[in-house]
């Protein structure tokens, strides 16, 4: 509350309140989403939320799931070159243009997805990579439990209302950190427009990405928009700012590039950014099986999480050594690692390492020990 005295703190008040860059504060923040979230993409420390955990349908927000398993058989087998199939058009909804006989790499596909929302491509894309949209739409939901996604159930590839397809913020926010961690997928869907090239008809397209907040606001860096009539507007965003990677997501939100912007103005006010530097350490541990008793460990790594300002004095340090190491061992061998975790989930280790080399002891076995016998009695 502000004091009537001084007046002139009143007036200035008055007068250049246009001015000044007020800071946001978290009860500030009007959200017209059902449910929101704003979180740290590399420590996942919630900055903002409304109702995150509340299952709703996600629209074609489900295709950042979908483009990062094809990324991911890319990276693992090659960029094939897919001829489309009647099958694979055989969908509704926004499309990238594929047609019967068409050919195109899986690249192309991911591009289809993240700018133009292809229900197409996705559809494409799921059946290249596992053979049938079924088996595909496993690989997803497997990816989800991997991530850490525990109130998703994946039962389109493209999103299109379907079943009991749903996600939540939380997960959604999970999923897009996961992705962006993606160089090629962050490449893909940080870009305002693309050009995708055919292979057959030979011919090179442009797709303008749909994710508007890519030219709304400063920093933004992808990655996906949705709409369908049951899920509403629905969007998943990244910006960075100064190293801070930040993560948005808005579920049914009628004024969902006003909302991240929101979001992003306080979370970039609110967040910190700490090291972990465990250069300094002083730890040993026992050696079996040589003439040295104990080994100096070392550490030489180091690493730097963004928080939600306090959540950072909340991560735990755990030390993770065993009971004994076995000669021989190599100067620079990992003996153990120091964790850091908060909230149950480890955001990052540094590895603690011999600090020189240890010979094992000779090997003296009952026939070395007659030799040497032997040896003894002729010298």
């Amino acid at each position: 509350m502000v004091k009537k005295k001084p007046i002139l703190i009143l007036l200035y008040f008055i007068f250049f309140t246009q001015s000044l860059n007020l800071k946001c504060n978290a009860s500030d923040i009007n959200i017209s989403a059902k449910s929101a979230i704003l979180m740290c993409a590399d420590s996942n420390s919630i900055i903002w939320a409304k109702d995150e955990h509340r299952k709703l349908p996600i629209a074609s927000t489900t295709k950042i799931m979908t483009s990062i398993l094809t990324i991911e058989q890319i990276e693992a087998c090659g960029n094939s070159e897919i001829e489309i199939t009647d099958e694979m058009v055989r969908v509704e909804g926004t499309s990238m243009g594929l047609m019967p006989k068409d050919v195109v790499t899986l690249e192309s596909l991911v591009k289809g997805m993240l700018l133009c929302s292809g229900n197409d491509a996705a559809n494409a894309a799921s059946i290249a990579v596992s053979g049938e949209k079924e088996k595909f739409i496993d690989l997803m939901n497997d990816k989800a439990k991997q991530i850490g996604m525990l109130n998703t159930r994946f039962v389109t590839p493209s999103g299109l209302d379907q079943g009991d397809h749903h996600s939540t913020a939380y997960d959604m926010a999970l999923l897009g950190s996961y992705a962006m961690e993606n160089e090629s997928f962050a490449n893909i869907a940080s870009k305002k427009s693309m050009k995708v090239e055919f292979i057959s008809p030979n011919k090179t397209v442009n797709f303008k990405n749909h994710n508007k907040l890519l030219r709304l606001y400063e920093g933004c860096i992808g990655i996906k928009t949705g709409f369908t009539k049951a899920a509403g507007r629905c969007l998943v965003s990244c910006a960075q700012k100064n190293g801070v990677r930040l993560v948005a997501v808005t579920l049914n939100a009628p004024s969902d590039w006003d909302d991240h912007m929101k979001l992003y103005d306080y979370g970039f006010e609110n967040t910190i950014s700490k090291t972990f530097d465990d250069q300094n350490i002083n730890l040993t541990i026992k050696v079996d099986n040589s003439d040295t008793d104990t080994l100096e460990l070392n550490s030489s790594t180091w690493f730097s999480k963004t928080f939600k300002k306090g959540d950072e004095n909340k991560v735990i340090r755990e030390i993770e050594l065993p009971e004994f190491c076995q000669a021989p061992i190599q100067k620079g061998q990992i003996i153990g690692k120091v964790n850091y975790h908060i909230n149950g989930k480890i955001i990052g280790s540094n590895d603690l390492t011999a600090s020189k080399n240890i010979e094992a002891k000779p090997i003296h076995n009952f026939w070395s020990k007659v030799s040497d016998f032997f040896k003894g009695l002729f010298n």
